[in-house]
């Protein structure tokens, strides 16, 4: 199972997001030009988001997209079945019976691999279910704490390396 660039390009908007100054939203155009993707693209990225219940948009000339959530209430789950439905590994398209006639075997086959990649989609929610992006935001940047930035005109490391000074 290989994930799609879109959930990738899902995490870049939630840190944008989640870092955000909560009186400002994104622009989508700022957001488009940071991941590099075509500003249609990426809002059909935002809109899985927002039908997720992850996102908002706003539309409009002081609107934009923020989060619908805080990043502690959004798991790396929501995430990926935003972008790629609900995790199901096995396709099951019924070959196994069709390539061995429906016999003993392929009915016991074929309800083996069910349940053995059941039990893998099972243990691949419950992982992702327990991960929020603000755990993995903290972790990725060394805080305590999301630092709060208006990415229409500032970097993460602007703001970091302020913080950083300020604390010598």
């Amino acid at each position: 199972m290989q994930l799609t660039k879109g959930v990738e390009q899902a995490f870049c908007i939630i840190v944008l997001l989640a870092t955000q100054e909560s009186s400002a939203p994104l622009a989508s155009d700022e957001i488009s030009k940071r991941l590099g993707v075509s500003p249609s693209y990426m809002k059909k990225i935002i809109r899985k988001l927002v039908v997720q219940g992850i996102a908002v948009s706003v539309s409009g000339n002081n609107g934009g997209v923020s989060l619908a959530k805080p990043a502690t209430d959004i798991t790396l789950l929501d995430v990926i079945e935003a972008m790629e439905g609900p995790i199901q590994m096995y396709p099951d398209t019924g070959l196994i019976g069709l390539a061995f006639h429906d016999g003993k075997y392929a009915k016991k086959g074929q309800e083996l691999l069910r349940n053995v990649f059941a039990q893998g989609d099972r243990l691949l929610i419950e992982y992702f279910s327990n991960l929020t992006a603000a755990d993995l935001l903290k972790e990725g940047l060394g805080t305590a704490n999301l630092p709060t930035l208006n990415w229409n005109r500032e970097t993460l490391s602007d703001v970091i390396g302020k913080e950083q000074d300020d604390d010598k």
